[in-house]
């Protein structure tokens, strides 16, 4: 079976009760987020930063026109809407969500059975899935391989089919982008003030898989998702076009988001190295100067 044809499917128009549905759930989320936050505000104010709390109801908002906006019915005549809705998904509201729920807030204000099963959102691995929520190698194919393989076309239209497998699709490409982004958003205790060279390297290879799967949809001559063939194209685009479209908006998109946490991460090491060194420097400049009065003192006796 040829992995790279596939036929167009007639999908429906997602139902507006699952997009009421998805909106309650988020509005939930974010009054249990804000009330945990002022119950941690009190008791440690410097444990709740008001860029986290931002940053956790931007990410929600960013869930919310992903998955309930008009965007879930244009991600279905346009392959490059499609591309933004993953896109929100896993490069802006997943690190966002976790930035902001690293005070777990959220946490507190549910019950504890749920607390104790949340490994994702912590930072001590209490049990075998919280050690692998901090696996590099694990967060890293989980995020890349979600990538590609629903990027398959036989997976794509599957995606496409029903409103259940478009469902699972964009919960599958969430769950991914918050382990992906886990170790650089809230890494282990340990490891949490000791920036390491692995990180850099975690993103860098991270851009790899994403540019040949941009690269493949920008300079293909073909259309690689019949389905786009076969809707009603607007803005004037041709579906050939519109693909194109697409693969530069990931391409752009995922170097930027991956680049710029590793530049950040590089120039924290360096500044640190820095730091340790104009530490160490003024005892061995202070040991120097002693060694050399000492021997000025033996040729003078």
């Amino acid at each position: 079976m040829n992995l790279f044809i596939s036929s167009p499917l007639h999908v429906h128009a997602q139902p507006r009760g699952f997009s009421l549905f998805i909106v309650v759930i988020l509005v939930l989320m974010a009054f249990l987020h804000f009330r945990g936050w002022l119950f941690l505000r009190r008791s440690s104010p410097s444990h709740s930063s008001v860029w986290r709390l931002v940053a956790f109801l931007s990410g929600l908002l960013a869930i919310g026109v992903a998955v309930a906006s008009p965007l879930g019915l244009l991600d279905h005549q346009l392959l490059t809407a499609h591309m933004v809705k993953h896109l929100l998904l896993m490069v802006v509201a997943a690190p966002l969500t976790l930035f902001g729920a690293a005070g777990q807030p959220l946490l507190s204000v549910l019950p504890n059975w749920f607390a104790r099963g949340s490994s994702l959102f912590t930072t001590k691995p209490r049990s075998l899935p919280g050690g692998l929520f901090r696996n590099y190698i694990f967060c890293w194919l989980a995020g890349t391989t979600t990538v590609v393989v629903w990027h398959i076309p036989i997976f794509f239209q599957l995606g496409l089919s029903s409103h259940a497998w478009h469902t699972i699709e964009a919960v599958s490409f969430m769950c991914a982008g918050l382990l992906f982004w886990k170790p650089i958003i809230t890494p282990p205790p340990n490891e949490a003030k000791t920036p390491q060279w692995s990180l850099v390297l975690y993103l860098f290879l991270a851009t790899v898989p994403c540019d040949i799967l941009s690269a493949f949809l920008v300079f293909c001559d073909r259309v690689v998702y019949p389905y786009y063939s076969s809707t009603n194209q607007t803005f004037s685009l041709s579906a050939l076009q519109d693909q194109e479209w697409a693969g530069a908006l990931m391409w752009v998109t995922i170097t930027f988001a991956y680049v710029i946490p590793a530049v950040v991460i590089t120039t924290d090491i360096l500044s640190s190295h820095g730091v340790q060194f104009d530490n160490v420097a003024p005892s061995v400049a202070r040991r120097t100067v002693a060694a050399e009065l000492r021997g000025s003192e033996m040729e003078v006796t």
